[in-house]
């Protein structure tokens, strides 16, 4: 399979370091700024200007700075004021190497840094595009929440800045308001959980819109987390350190204010994933984006509040991958398309034929990839392995479809049959399996 390859470039400019500045709303309208943003597997995508330059950002509460990746030779930028640094987050490996940068020009529409800090990742070891399916450059957090109040409205996929010293809430009978903590500009919220002995308990956990899952709760920090009978391991993500792993089941109930979750998707990871979370000793997990795409969200970081209000979302079932394998973005292929066209002519009678005209041609498509299949899983059992390219999904082709299509084709009930061509190693070969419930 032949693969498009893109080289890097990065323009590195020293200027003199002036004073680190917050995000403020420019222009006449400087009470509220909106913009549209895109819902990719629970995750909240946007487009902003970095030194005039448009890249596309993960929107994420559970970090603090402002962090750069994935950058293309079409993504070509200057950034200013560098040195070298190294980075830790989540995932089993090693501190990364890194740039840190200040004084940059950051733009969401009319909400602008003039002196923004950021950290560059010069390498490819972490790369949310391939695990999303689309560009993703970079990840911003706490920077861009602090000064505002924050609404995100999962409906209508619009997020709204509002200066809080000119924003005023409405009454809102249906809505929930609980107060947050802070580490760092980290938000924490206390919430409950019972676990599968009928106990209920309080944890304190982070809010973090950038995590897919649902639940974290960490083993050894509060003596009634306790792991079901039903639970299976199995790969959780990728941090910014390396693979995260642990252990997947339910918990009985969750409790936000008076909102209530019964049998949601609850993940465990293991202790050498998350060494890093352990810097916030009342830290017990994190609350994700499955849970919070089911309300419209106020981050009032300024109040240290937030208020819920649930949405369209709030009773969809909880969906999870019941083949036992992980996809990701595997670059562009090549691909043969059949295309057509009309051609009118006239009949030596005075009638008009149209004619149509096929024709072939190549044209590159995205392609998806295999990265990780769980022991025991449909999908292995079937013979599927690492590293094999997905061309066709039940008799449609994989190039058509977008990572969250095929996620959501992995994620339907218990005994659908899921029929997979795949390339390996320029190879065509067929395999079948059905979905199976782990729980």
């Amino acid at each position: 399979m032949k693969l498009k390859k893109i080289s890097l470039l990065i323009l590195l400019i020293t200027f003199s370091t002036i004073a680190q500045s917050d995000f403020h709303i420019v222009g006449k309208n400087n009470e509220s700024v909106t913009i549209p943003f895109k819902l990719v597997n629970n995750l909240i995508v946007i487009t902003a200007e970095v030194n005039g330059k448009e890249l596309s950002f993960l929107l994420d509460t559970g970090i603090e700075k402002t962090i750069l990746f994935n950058l293309k030779f079409s993504d070509s930028l200057t950034i200013n004021s560098v040195k070298k640094i190294q980075l830790r987050g989540l995932g089993e490996g090693e501190p990364i190497n890194a740039l840190v940068s200040k004084n940059n020009l950051f733009r969401l529409k009319n909400v602008i840094n003039p002196n923004h800090t950021m950290y560059i990742i010069i390498d490819n070891l972490f790369d949310l595009s391939a695990k999303m399916g689309i560009d993703i450059n970079g990840i911003i957090g706490g920077d861009l929440f602090k000064n505002f109040i924050v609404k995100v409205n999962y409906s209508s996929k619009k997020i709204t800045f509002y200066d809080p010293k000119k924003f005023k809430y409405k009454k809102c009978d249906k809505c929930t308001t609980l107060p947050l903590d802070f580490y760092g500009q980290k938000p924490f919220i206390n919430v409950f959980v019972e676990n599968y002995l009928g106990e209920e308990f309080e944890v304190k956990l982070l809010i973090d819109s950038g995590g897919g899952d649902a639940l974290w709760l960490f083993k050894n920090t509060h003596p009634k987390i306790m792991i079901g009978e039903n639970n299976y391991r199995d790969f959780l993500g990728r941090g910014l350190n390396g693979d995260i792993h642990g252990i997947r089941s339910k918990i009985s109930k969750l409790k936000i204010g008076d909102y209530i979750f019964e049998n949601a998707p609850v993940s465990y990871p293991d202790s050498t994933s998350i060494l890093t979370t352990q810097l916030n000793k009342e830290r017990n997990g994190t609350l994700g984006a499955e849970i919070l795409k089911r309300f419209n969200v106020y981050y009032d970081y300024p109040g240290r509040k937030i208020t819920l209000k649930k949405n369209g979302f709030f009773n969809n079932s909880f969906l999870y991958n019941k083949s036992g394998i992980e996809i990701v973005y595997g670059g562009e292929m090549l691909v043969k398309e059949k295309r057509s066209r009309f051609s009118e002519n006239n009949s030596m009678e005075g009638n008009s034929i149209t004619e149509i005209i096929y024709s072939y041609g190549l044209a590159y498509k995205p392609s998806y990839q295999i990265s990780f299949i769980r022991d025991g899983s449909p999908a292995q059992i079937s013979g599927l392995l690492v590293g094999d390219f997905i061309l066709e999904i039940n008799g449609k082709p994989a190039y058509n479809k977008k990572m969250e299509e095929i996620i959501q084709n992995l994620s339907q009930k218990e005994n659908k049959k899921i029929k997979l061509l795949v390339d390996r190693d320029g190879k065509h070969l067929k395999y079948s399996f059905f979905l199976k419930s782990m729980f």
